[in-house]
């Protein structure tokens, strides 16, 4: 009976050897993955305004955060510019996707809601126009969005939502809310897709937030519970600066798990029933803010 001689073990250097190779590659597996998240938040950070537009009786911040986890950074998205006839656009959104192609795309989306914004009437026709406009270069991807236009001489609010989150509201007299408007799909998923607008006036002073999901909902923590943390902490920091008000959101997503990423927007608005003036066109008129509840309907 022939007997087979054991397998002969691996030397000292042989292991050595071994491990070296496998920590090579998976060092340079690693310098990969970070180089393509580096490059997504740059991306995400050069395509962000560095600022965003104020008017008397309104001051504006936002904030964004990547996250860590793999890829998941570059979807997440806010804007602010103002219109040809003086009002003011302020725009958030989230990206289908977290990576380069997902940064990219959201640059995309950005500049084309610009430009329509520039010739629609109002935040459902940009929603509608870029929706189709979406659809049209075939792009695969999908975005949610909240559109809001301020009138400097109403004074009013116009919003309109594409499948995002509601925003979030609250005055320095202790009233809040959800400002959750009915709305229409994603963008870039249906054709001829119509969004409503909702109209309400700014009356007294307060805030009104604007965030992605990535700040309210995690693996294991509902939507509604980060809202409803979202509402407390607005109200009570309703009177406090846009910056402070923003971060204090923001750190509702280290509750969350931080598995995404997100931005937040914050319109803090003075409603004090004094007078404004205001330049509109070639034009301008004072304007009095008469004292009605806080994004009442117009």
């Amino acid at each position: 009976m022939l007997r087979r001689r054991p397998p002969r073990s691996a030397s000292a250097d042989d292991l050595l050897t071994t491990l070296g190779r496998l920590t090579a590659q998976a060092r340079e597996g690693a310098e990969k993955q970070r180089a393509r998240v580096e490059l997504a938040e740059a991306l995400q950070r050069e395509m962000l305004p560095t600022r965003l537009p104020e008017l008397p009786g309104l001051r504006t911040a936002a904030t964004y955060a990547p996250a860590r986890h793999g890829l998941d950074i570059g979807g997440d998205w806010y804007d602010g510019f103002p219109l040809p006839d003086g009002a003011l656009a302020f725009c958030i959104g989230d990206v289908q996707g977290h990576d380069v192609e997902a940064a990219a795309f959201m640059g995309q989306i950005r500049l084309g809601l610009r430009a329509v914004a520039a010739y629609a009437a109002d935040p459902g026709e940009v929603l509608s126009r870029a929706n189709d406009l979406l659809l049209s270069v075939d792009c695969g991807l999908f975005a949610t969005c909240t559109f809001v236009c301020v009138d400097p001489v109403t004074w009013e609010l116009s919003i309109a939502r594409a499948g995002h989150v509601p925003g979030v509201w609250a005055t320095i007299d202790g009233r809040s809310g959800l400002a959750d408007e009915p709305g229409g799909l994603p963008l870039g998923i249906m054709p001829g897709e119509r969004y409503p607008v909702t109209r309400r006036r700014l009356a007294t002073t307060g805030a009104l937030v604007l965030l992605t999901d990535g700040v309210i909902e995690g693996p294991s923590f509902p939507i509604e519970d980060g809202l409803s943390r979202v509402t407390r902490l607005v109200s009570a920091n309703a009177g406090g600066e846009p910056a402070a008000v923003a971060a204090a959101v923001m750190s509702v997503a280290e509750l969350t798990g931080h598995t995404d990423d997100s931005a937040v927007m914050v319109l803090r608005f003075e409603g004090d029933g004094g007078e404004r003036r205001v330049k509109r066109g070639t034009g301008a008129r004072v304007v009095a803010v008469a004292q009605r509840s806080p994004l009442s309907d117009g």
